[in-house]
């Protein structure tokens, strides 16, 4: 073993020791709430292939991977068949054959072997390596793990590796930020059958207020630290946010695209300008009037690199006969979850207490509330399904597909809807209103729902089918639109 991987391999030296010494499990059996992903008992794991993990910065991905590790070693595989490598110190596809190979040979035994490449974008033309090693014979009893925090990985894999991929039906999982349901699991206020409750109002049964009422405390919550575990415990052990975990995320978002080649300064123009316009239509070409770039061209590769890099998300219009984007109408920019706007503004906004002084006053106000309520729903669809929003006589903030139809959904967080607002969305026979009144109900004949409970039973998989995990949807593509 390369002594330079030495400490996340700590297993080789005394399995019993490896969830105390591994430097991400130690860190996370100190914090408050620990998470474990769903994505643990989706993991094959007996069957050889090139799998991939793909996800934004900071949400746990190379915790996923050592929890699957002292998982596997649980169900009995021999702890010297494991073995993690990070991208970071792997020069290129060189260096990446000759260490995986050297591995393999001085690995004892011939069951099933278990390499993870965390980070895998590092290296340079890493997918050479991994299409000499498939194609040389040497992965058929290995389960290869990539993970990148570069949402391209996952359609580079399937382009560069036809039939090399493996048997399992499932190659290409994707980690997203805790979404409401895990977050409210996680931090156990709820007891099962209270839970039970909420994810069931929607058929007709409604909760004890109390239990509303502290629903609706914790989707205030989360509209501060989102779906990130760092941001999460951080609430819970010092009651606010603290401005380190502001800073390593935005650190984080600038290391990564400068390392793209990309400009500092643009960068900051253009996160500013997605802040001002959130959720708001809008084309490449009045962005980039109102700042300092030039061409709409060097916008739109911007926020598309950050969507790639699921910090971003751009909502496309719906072609509502096809079901498809509208290549040429104006789209929506946001980012995928409500931390990230935080961070990023505070980024913009240098503070010395970002959750005192920026993002508790924002909540407070009802227009930015609702702006993140809009893309707190509209990012947690889109997990599930391809999602639009509808651009007619009036909008619809949201259209998903399913059951090879849209379903119109319009978000309105404020204590008063008014029926001009809603002239677009009475026209669907099959739409739904989320509010943020605490009853279920009807306004001009179209179901009403409140907001958080729809996300529970969304994310709870009682509002419709939902969609592969491998799926690449139209509405991740930003379309053309100038």
């Amino acid at each position: 073993m390369d002594i330079r991987f030495a400490p996340h391999n700590t297993h080789l030296e005394d399995p019993e020791t490896f969830e105390a010494r591994d430097p991400h499990l130690r860190q996370l059996s100190r914090q408050a709430f620990v998470h474990r992903s769903h994505l643990l008992e989706e993991l094959p794991s007996n069957t050889p292939g090139v799998y991939t993990i793909g996800g934004g910065r900071q949400i746990g991905k190379t915790t996923l991977m050592k929890q699957w590790m002292a998982l596997l070693m649980q169900s009995g595989v021999a702890p010297n068949r494991i073995v993690y490598f990070t991208g970071e110190l792997i020069d290129d596809h060189h260096a990446l054959v000759r260490l995986v190979g050297d591995t393999l040979e001085t690995m004892p035994g011939d069951d099933m072997a278990y390499l993870i490449l965390d980070e895998i974008t590092y290296v340079r033309d890493w997918d050479k390596g991994v299409k000499y090693l498939a194609d040389a014979g040497m992965l058929q009893k290995v389960e290869l793990f990539l993970t990148g925090s570069d949402l391209t990985i996952i359609k580079e894999a399937r382009m560069r590796f036809p039939g090399r991929r493996g048997e399992s039906a499932t190659v290409d999982f994707h980690l997203y930020p805790l979404n409401l349901l895990e977050t409210v699991r996680l931090k156990g206020r709820f007891t099962r059958d209270e839970l039970e409750s909420l994810v069931s109002a929607g058929t007709g049964a409604v909760p004890p207020t109390a239990i509303i009422e502290g629903l609706y405390q914790e989707f205030g919550d989360y509209l501060a630290h989102g779906g990130f575990l760092t941001a999460i415990n951080d609430i819970a052990k010092h009651s606010r946010i603290l401005p380190a975990t502001f800073s390593t995320y935005s650190d984080w978002i600038r290391g990564d695209v400068l390392k793209r080649g990309k400009n500092d300064l643009y960068l900051r123009e253009i996160l500013g300008a997605i802040v001002k316009r959130y959720g708001s239509q809008t084309t490449w070409n009045a962005l980039a009037q109102d700042l300092s770039i030039d061409h709409p061209g060097t916008v739109s590769d911007y926020v598309e690199l950050l969507a790639a890099m699921d910090a971003a998300f751009i909502q496309p219009a719906l072609l509502e006969d096809k079901l498809t984007a509208a290549p040429k109408k104006a789209r929506k920019l946001m980012f995928t979850d409500p931390f990230i706007f935080h961070a990023v503004r505070s980024w913009l906004n240098p503070s010395a207490d970002p959750y005192g002084e920026q993002v508790r006053p924002l909540l407070s106000d009802p227009a930015w509330a609702g702006k993140l309520v809009e893309a707190t729903v509209v990012t947690h669809y889109r997990v599930y399904y391809p999602v639009f929003y509808i651009k007619a006589e009036g909008e619809v903030d949201l259209a998903y597909i399913a059951q090879h139809r849209f379903w119109p959904v319009e978000v309105k967080w404020t204590g008063q809807v008014r029926p001009k607002d809603l002239k677009q969305i009475t026209k669907y026979s099959h739409a739904r209103i989320l509010t943020q009144s605490r009853q279920l109900g009807h306004i001009l004949g179209v179901p009403t729902e409140p907001v958080p409970l729809a996300l529970l039973r969304l994310c709870a998989g009682v509002s419709g089918p939902k969609r592969s995990m491998g799926e690449i949807s139209s509405a991740e593509s930003p379309g053309d639109a100038s």
